[in-house]
Order: structure tokens, then C-alpha cells, then sequence
């Protein structure tokens, strides 16, 4: 199951035709993985205190299937899609929140998805490192 965080859409994340800029997408993902971690009970900066690692985006591909716009409330997604020793991929989307409440035939509608890994890296010198085996078995109970 995936985990859902919403998000309004505000003038600062439209562009000149008043549709969310394209590039805005990534820092909803962010936000949406953010909280992911947070609600598993992970907060990024206590981790790099405790660990003396943290995690930094390696890859992104994102598709963009229809806009937002201003005043949009929008459901944005972080699912774990594979874990390894040094990364994990996290599957995201971004929705449309249905005006009303969804029914069993309706769902939300897609506006971008995109497969996002991030790596786990030494916070000091920024090279890569492998994830505390305490992390990822955390996240892999929870997921």
C-alpha cells in the first residue's frame, strides 16, 4: 500500500499558462518521501546524526500525463519499489483529488508518476555506503 501525502497547489508552483512547472513535480515527491520516512518513524535529520549517512536522489524518471492547476489538491504517493544494499527505488505518483469522495467505480486521476532511487551515502565525504541493516529491515516490515 502506498503511502499518501496531499498537497494544494499555490501560485509559486504554476508557470506563465497557470499549470504547475513541470520541474515542481520532483519537490512534491520529495515532500511526499519525506513524510514517508517520517511517518515510519524515520526523520532524515536524526538519522544523519545517528548514522553519520544519508539518503540523496541518484536517478529520476518521471512521465507527465495531464496538469495541475492553480487551487488543485493533489494525493502524492511514495511506495518502497525495491531495496538494495546501497539504494532503494520508490515508485511515486501524483493525483488529482476527486472533488467528492471516491466510490468503489471511481479513482483518483493520474497526472505524473515516476520511479525515483535514492542512495545511501556517507554525509561527510558524500560517498556511497550501505544502508544500516537496522534501516532496511525497518522499512521492509513496514512496506
Amino acid at each position: 500500500m502506498a503511502f499518501e501525502f496531499p498537497i494544494r497547489i499555490y501560485w509559486e508552483d504554476t508557470d506563465a499558462g497557470g499549470i504547475v512547472f513541470y520541474a515542481n513535480y520532483l519537490k512534491f515527491f520529495e515532500r511526499a518521501r519525506t513524510e514517508w520516512l517520517r511517518s515510519l518513524g524515520i526523520g532524515q535529520q536524526q538519522l544523519r546524526e545517528q548514522t553519520g549517512g544519508m539518503f540523496v536522489v541518484t536517478h529520476s524518471q518521471v512521465r507527465y500525463l495531464r496538469p495541475a492547476r492553480l487551487d488543485d489538491e493533489l494525493i502524492v504517493t511514495a511506495q518502497l519499489q525495491e531495496a538494495g544494499r546501497a539504494s532503494l527505488t520508490i515508485l511515486q505518483r501524483a493525483l488529482l483529488k476527486p472533488e467528492q469522495p471516491m466510490t468503489d467505480n471511481a479513482s483518483a486521476l493520474l497526472l505524473s508518476e515516476g520511479t525515483i532511487r535514492i542512495g545511501w551515502v556517507d554525509a561527510a565525504t558524500l560517498r556511497p555506503a550501505r544502508i544500516p541493516s537496522t534501516l532496511l529491515e525497518q522499512l521492509s516490515t513496514n512496506t
